[in-house]
């Protein structure tokens, strides 16, 4: 071989490099094309959540700047797609009182959720002495007296979505779902009845929708 066959070497080398190279990128802009394509037919639905009932079993601001709770909440969540699951990598539930929040997060565990399916949970969210700025527990307090106050449960999380062998990526999942608690010494409401507010108990009917964000 003389040195003049190099050159031609070289650039059959550089010329497969690029074919290859090209070849790729059709290969990936296809694939990304038909996954876009495929989301766009099936137009994913964001889950939609029901805050059902809430139990108050403790609710003490008697000492200021602080404040100890133990809520139970029931929170249903319903896929709304035909082809589309989700899974629930991440949930944590808390409450918020005027943009603070005033109990412990509680974790819901993961889970998978069908096409259409409908699924319920009942954690307790408490806080034992949880500090409370002082404007807010001056609020509370006063608010508890007369009779209802109002909260927003909050879940925050990371969600999945799953479209026949395909998985996507996660995404922050956000749920606003609010919350009148109302205490014995005011009158409840039709659409939301005092169930029990007996032995410190208050139990509060509600079928609220809240808000979804993903």
């Amino acid at each position: 071989m003389t040195t003049d066959d190099c050159p031609k070497h070289y650039g059959e080398g550089r010329s497969t490099f690029r074919r290859l190279c090209a070849g790729l990128l059709v290969f990936n802009f296809v694939l990304l094309f038909i996954i876009l394509l495929v989301w766009a037919i099936l137009r994913p639905h964001k889950p939609r959540f029901v805050l059902q009932d809430v139990t108050v079993y403790a609710f003490n601001a008697s000492v200021p700047n602080f404040l100890t709770t133990n809520i139970h909440v029931t929170i249903s969540s319903r896929n709304p797609n035909h082809r589309i699951g989700v899974y629930y990598d991440k949930l944590d539930v808390y409450a918020i009182y005027r943009n603070q929040q005033i109990t412990l997060r509680s974790s819901i565990p993961p889970s998978y959720q069908g096409h259409k399916e409908v699924d319920v949970w009942s954690p307790f969210i408490y806080g034992t002495a949880v500090p409370v700025a002082p404007f807010n527990s001056m609020t509370l307090t006063q608010e508890q007296a007369a009779g209802t106050i109002f909260l927003m449960v909050k879940i925050d999380g990371r969600v999945r979505w799953k479209v026949g062998t395909f998985t996507s990526g996660r995404y922050h999942l956000y749920v606003k779902c609010p919350a009148y608690i109302i205490f014995p010494k005011s009158t409840a409401t039709s659409a939301q009845e005092c169930a029990a507010c007996g032995d410190g108990i208050v139990k509060l009917q509600m079928v609220q929708k809240c808000s979804v964000a993903v």
